[in-house]
């Protein structure tokens, strides 16, 4: 998808693209149309058509009050209280997959590593001790449930009519049929035990439900909606990452440095990320230059008219993420890797939206920043990354913005 969004965008901050498409990196323009006048517009239809057979109607797609109503369920799960509980499961894979790391060293594939740990994440604080269910049938099919919904088709995003054939219709639908039916049975089973305390995301998700009915095949979707949320997006941000810590030693050295004054041993705990700037500061300046929702779309829903210009009923608004993380009229040497961009006053609004704006801003960006934030912590507490002699690979925007093929980094103990 990087190769159908025009250059200019990386120059210009609104480009006008072919029939009604515009590509909007104008700070200004996107806040008016995220929060102000175009804060109800709609998914964009393309969006719906590449990943709805996968993610239903949860809270990515749907839209009006059935949205509103999810949205209000959902918002208490990603309370602070309950992201502290999470936490304790991150620091567990964290710690294991340091443990792995230090032990071995040499060469590692970070594009593999890296999605390994945000799946024993998932399996963690959503599947774990499920006796009808097995850790090996949630881990294989989570990786074709991916896989599937990562192949997108060119003639969705250019809004060609459904009756075109895409290479997708030959493929099965298995991967999410399979991960449909996994998820019944463990909210099932779940909800059989009927735990006196919430221990995990599953418990936290069907207290919700329990104080505000939602249909079994919605709760599904979003189990779904949430699964896909928090693996894949977080694990390409902790495999650039590493990327990033590779190429800068001194900067690596110093978060080490951070990290091991907050917390020397043990798991990393939500308290001690309060207690590492420099650590975030360099999340934040990763998701800049490889943010893992690199790209959007809204319809415009009616007419409006911003800054001189007009969006009519019916347009395209695509805004390239990417592109405005590194568009040059608004950053200093827009690709060149510097977290003290964040260590000082933030971007104006508009110019940073790694989770998007508005009203419909992912509702597990804390849930995503804790997660990425405790990992890479427990790792590169005991664990310094270098570059090897394999080429690196150029970013890939599929379903995220993926490494084009392995990401090998040398390894060794801190």
């Amino acid at each position: 998808m990087l190769e159908v969004i025009p250059a200019e965008t990386l120059r210009q901050t609104y480009v006008r693209g072919p029939l009604n498409i515009h590509y909007i990196c104008d700070p200004e323009i996107i806040t008016e149309l995220l929060v102000g006048a175009g804060r109800s517009f709609p998914k964009a239809k393309f969006t719906k058509d590449i990943i709805g057979s996968a993610v239903g109607n949860g809270l990515i797609l749907s839209e009006g009050e059935k949205w509103r109503k999810q949205r209000r369920r959902y918002s208490p799960l990603f309370a602070a209280r309950n992201i502290s509980a999470l936490a304790g499961y991150f620091a567990e894979t964290g710690m294991e997959v340091a443990e792995s790391l230090a032990a071995q060293q040499g060469p590692v594939d970070v594009s593999q590593i890296a999605p390994a740990s945000t799946l024993a994440n998932i399996s963690r604080v959503i599947f774990s001790g499920n006796e009808e269910v097995s850790s090996e049938q949630i881990r294989t099919g989570l990786i074709a449930y991916f896989e599937y919904i990562s192949k997108l088709s060119l003639f969705d995003l250019m809004g060609l009519p459904k009756w075109l054939p895409r290479v997708k219709w030959l493929r099965s639908k298995a991967p999410v049929t399979d991960m449909r039916e996994l998820a019944r049975q463990v909210i099932d089973q779940r909800r059989s035990e009927n735990r006196a305390e919430a221990r995990d995301f599953l418990d936290f998700m069907i207290e919700a439900l329990d104080a505000d009915f939602e249909d079994p095949e919605t709760t599904i979707d979003n189990l779904l909606t949430f699964v896909v949320a928090g693996h894949e997006t977080s694990a390409n941000a902790l495999a650039w990452g590493y990327y990033l810590l590779a190429l800068d030693q001194d900067m690596q050295e110093r978060i080490r440095h951070e990290i091991r004054s907050v917390r020397p041993e043990g798991g990393i705990a939500f308290d001690d990320l309060q207690q590492m700037p420099l650590l975030r500061a360099h999340i934040k300046e990763t998701l800049r230059l490889y943010p893992s929702a690199a790209f959007f779309a809204r319809d415009a829903a009616s007419t409006v008219t911003v800054k001189g210009i007009t969006f009519e009923k019916g347009d395209a608004l695509f805004f390239p993420v990417y592109s405005l993380h590194r568009n040059a009229a608004l950053w200093d040497e827009p690709d060149q890797y510097d977290p003290s961009r964040f260590m000082g006053e933030p971007p104006q609004r508009g110019q940073y939206i790694p989770f998007g704006a508005g009203p419909r801003i992912c509702i597990g960006a804390q849930y995503a920043e804790t997660e990425i934030m405790v990992l890479m912590a427990s790792v590169l507490r005991d664990v310094r990354f270098s570059l090897s002699s394999a080429a690196i690979p150029t970013p890939v925007l599929t379903f995220t913005m993926r490494t084009s093929g392995p990401l090998i980094l040398e390894t060794e103990r801190a």
